[in-house]
């Protein structure tokens, strides 16, 4: 039996999810990313097709007293807390840990610490993992994250990603994450699913999606990209050379810190290149050949 089954939502989104599986979502704004986050844990009454958990059908707010599936937590990237309330009195309600097992959840969310300060004393980052620990006390089965690192900073950010790491591993959780933004996604997700206009364009492995897009949507969505006769090469799949390859002049050089990105043209086609040589410059003249790793 697949842990959940999502049959024909809206008509168009159809998938199952396996027990432990990280599901990440891709989709532009609209695409209905959100819409399915909630529908799945019964926060939205679907208009079309039904989303089984666990063999058992999810119901829709329309047909339960207070809405919200059993089992799965959704966690919005808005991350809602009470007001002027201590941190531990946020955490105590419906806590269902063991203290024991409630201390080491607050330790593997880094909010140990924060247990005593009033929740409007709070950094995003703070806020954001005491909203994750919150929907933990009583452990889901499957957890929803909504654009979790929307509003964070690089380096709450990475401290969020290493909290929901090792939360899977602590608590044997079942994942799936919304993101805008493809480096979220690519080395957390085991399956990516991409969306546009309520339906499934494409899925598969991040590195399927991301090497093998079916179209210029999904190629745009998880990167920058070119187009060489219909096929999408990516800029770090061409290489420069001494001798030998197509020449070209450079527009434009962007330092981006590990690697600078060229603006290359060839022709009457501009190529966005990758390269961590450093003393290219504009307006010089480069040589390109496609690596050997490109899936071209």
């Amino acid at each position: 039996m697949d842990f959940l089954q999502v049959n024909r939502l809206g008509a168009r989104i159809s998938f199952t999810l396996q027990k432990g599986q990280k599901l990440a979502i891709a989709g532009e704004t609209g695409s209905g990313k959100s819409t399915l986050l909630k529908a799945i844990a019964g926060l939205v009454q679907p208009e079309e097709g039904e989303v089984r958990f666990e063999g058992k059908r999810v119901l829709g707010p329309l047909e339960r007293l207070v809405a919200g599936e059993p089992g799965i937590a959704y966690l919005s990237q808005h991350f809602e807390l009470w007001h002027n309330y201590r941190v531990s009195e946020v955490l105590s309600y419906a806590n269902d840990l063991s203290e024991e097992d409630a201390a080491d959840l607050y330790a593997i969310c880094q909010i140990d610490h924060l247990l005593a300060r009033r929740t409007d004393q709070l950094s995003g980052g703070e806020r954001q993992r005491i909203a994750l620990a919150r929907l933990l006390v009583k452990p889901p089965r499957l957890l929803l994250l909504d654009e979790p690192f929307s509003n964070l900073d690089l380096i709450h950010k990475d401290v969020l990603k290493a909290v929901i790491r090792d939360l899977g591993e602590k608590f044997d959780l079942t994942y799936m994450l919304v993101s805008h933004d493809p480096l979220d996604l690519m080395g957390w997700a085991d399956e990516l699913l991409v969306l546009r206009h309520g339906g499934v364009v494409q899925q598969g492995t991040p590195e399927q999606v991301y090497r093998k897009p079916v179209d210029e949507y999904v190629a745009g969505l998880l990167g920058r990209y070119n187009v060489i006769n219909g096929k999408f090469v990516r800029p770090e799949d061409i290489q420069l050379v001494s001798r030998g390859g197509i020449q070209g002049k450079v527009e434009t050089v962007v330092f981006q810190g590990s690697y600078y990105e060229l603006g290359v043209r060839v022709g009457g086609d501009l190529f966005t290149v990758r390269t961590g040589r450093n003393g290219v410059s504009e307006g010089g003249t480069v040589f390109l050949e496609l690596g050997a790793g490109a899936a071209y």
